[in-house]
């Protein structure tokens, strides 16, 4: 079996897991040597990720959150710091800095979660607007260099607090991650 371009980081797991199978056994070292190299280039293309940041703790559960959702690929919580009643983050459970840096497979199902979860918090908060806010880049003033969506729920009048600063009661953003599930 030759091993083509893959585009994405899951082709080439299912091109990897092809190779060990189809392998006669006096190849299977060589098979297990190009399944490693193929990982390790994959991997290789998010050194830039920091993996000790804030979203990555969360995802493995080394710190506390306020969950609204979660599946096999996503992962839906409360802004600790939000800048108005509701706010939530939609992140891949896949190490991407930014928009440009995620396997498109990752970046559709977020993209989906996010659709989703912008609607539930629509209905929980009665908003008649959603604000959806992706940043890439600090020049663009991303803080937190894992790939994230805010979602923003927006009412005439109600002005933004101003983010990162002030730290919300866990109590409260408990009963508004309640809300939105109860929405989903």
């Amino acid at each position: 079996m030759h091993l083509g371009h893959a585009s994405t980081f899951s082709d080439n797991l299912v091109q990897v897991e092809a190779l060990a199978q189809e392998a006669p056994k006096a190849e299977s070292f060589q098979t297990r040597r190009r399944a490693e190299s193929l990982i390790e280039i994959e991997w290789e293309k998010n050194v830039a990720y920091e993996n000790n940041n804030i979203f990555a703790k969360i995802i493995r559960g080394e710190m506390p959150s306020y969950p609204v959702y979660e599946d096999e690929h996503t992962l839906a919580f409360m802004d600790v710091m939000p800048q108005v009643p509701g706010h939530t983050l939609v992140i891949p459970k896949f190490p991407a800095e930014d928009m440009l840096d995620v396997d498109a497979e990752f970046l559709a199902a977020t993209i989906c979660v996010t659709q989703n979860i912008a609607a539930a918090v629509k209905k929980a908060f009665e908003a008649p607007g959603i604000m959806i806010a992706q940043l890439n880049g600090a020049a663009a003033g991303q803080t937190v260099f894992h790939l994230h969506f805010h979602i923003l729920p927006r009412h005439d009048g109600i002005e933004f607090k101003i983010h990162a600063r002030d730290m919300e009661d866990g109590a409260v953003l408990e009963a508004h991650a309640q809300r939105i599930r109860a929405a989903l």
